[in-house]
């Protein structure tokens, strides 16, 4: 018998829509491995959906925006709760709140194990502000005081940040693993043949409309686009997030939109439809985990201008599946996408290598092996107090 199974995990996610999009590959792994699984999370619109994959959802009181430091103690005290309750084998943390959050909850719920999962680490991490850099140190080291007291195993996504953990002592390197995201469903992504060559091409930005994404950098590089000559659609396909501070507002949007520089699509639930109809990805961030519509657009075999940051650097190999240019220089990025507009045979064979490296490291079914891996090791070889 598998040493997973009948073992019970909790997820814990801030949103429901989050767990659908990026952790239902593992969850769905991790029930065919025998596993019975909870998700506590902020319920929505996706509800109905983790139910029907046979998961048992758990309403989770949450203000993700919100500093409030007695919002967040209430937070802790419904996770340990739960926890409580629950009494499952692996509580596995996922985002930089809910790590710091469900880690404190775990110091009176005892979960058997707690994986700490770091994803993208956001605005936190990009700003140089004095306050924003003694907030990063602060959570830093309430991470580090936390891993030793609940001998947490670390999920990092990308090689920047397994560096940063091993510095920061963040946790044991034994207990550290990198697990490079969620992975892609190489199935449901796929090349598509080439557009017609008398069409307008098409470069597409996939998430949220946040200013941590580069995306005024994007419209800069778009005017310069436009003032060139160079006849290119550029779409962002995605919604605002007014619980974000980086949240664009739709006013700022409508006017990029009303420029005519840029198109905003809003939200799609066909993004694989989206990439089929694109000819180049774009993300223009400050800083990623591993960022999942990259991955998509190489399965599509789309090739990328992305940045030279962490998560990117990791799945963009610069002049092989894409191009890297610096973050917040709007000029190498219109320089970038125009470079791949004129040369159609390049872009292309850089989306088919896009397409092989995609499948070789970053199948779904890979990651969520990995992941299933990292719970038998605690599962089976771990003591209950490492």
């Amino acid at each position: 018998m598998s040493s997973l199974e009948g073992a019970k995990i909790l997820y814990l996610v801030s949103e429901d829509w989050y767990f659908c999009s990026h952790r239902l590959p593992i969850a769905r792994a991790a029930r065919e491995s025998g596993m019975d699984l909870v998700v506590l999370t902020r319920l929505n619109d996706h509800a109905d959906a983790i139910a029907a994959e046979g998961f048992r959802a758990i309403p989770l009181r949450l203000r993700r925006g919100s500093r409030n430091p007695f919002g967040a103690l209430s937070t802790i005290r419904d996770i340990a709760r739960t926890c409580r309750r629950e009494r499952p084998d692996v509580v596995h943390h996922v985002n930089l709140k809910m790590c710091l959050l469900g880690s404190i909850a775990a110091l009176w719920a005892r979960p058997r194990h707690v994986v700490n999962a770091l994803t993208g680490l956001g605005s936190l991490f990009t700003s140089d502000r004095p306050d924003a850099r003694l907030l990063r140190n602060l959570v830093l080291a309430a991470l580090r005081v936390l891993d030793r007291l609940t001998g947490a195993a670390l999920i990092v996504q990308n090689r920047d940040d397994e560096a940063m953990a091993l510095r920061r002592h963040l946790a044991p390197a034994e207990r550290i693993a990198l697990i490079p995201g969620s992975g892609v469903d190489i199935r449901r992504f796929e090349p598509r043949p080439p557009p017609p060559p008398d069409g307008v091409p098409i470069v597409t930005y996939v998430g949220r409309m946040l200013a941590d994404k580069g995306l005024r950098e994007l419209a800069d590089a778009a005017r310069l686009l436009k003032r060139r000559g160079r006849e290119v659609r550029i779409i962002l396909v995605g919604p605002t997030d007014p619980e974000n501070p980086q949240s664009l507002s739709p006013q700022e949007l409508q006017g990029w939109v009303a420029e005519g520089v840029l198109e905003w699509h809003g939200y799609r639930s066909d993004v694989a439809a989206v990439w089929a109809e694109s000819t180049i990805a774009v993300l223009p961030s400050y800083r990623e985990g591993m960022p999942k519509s990259l991955l998509e657009a190489a399965a599509s075999a789309v090739p990328a201008v992305a940045t030279d940051v962490p998560g990117c650097r990791d799945l963009v190999v610069d002049g092989e599946t894409g191009i890297l240019v610096a973050p917040r220089d709007a000029p190498a990025l219109a320089d970038a996408i125009d470079r791949l507009l004129a040369a159609p045979e390049l872009a292309a064979a850089m989306g088919r290598a896009a397409r092989s490296r995609a499948e070789t490291h970053y199948a779904d079914s890979a990651i969520a092996a990995a992941t299933l891996g990292l719970y038998a090791r605690m599962l089976g070889t771990w003591s209950e107090s490492a």
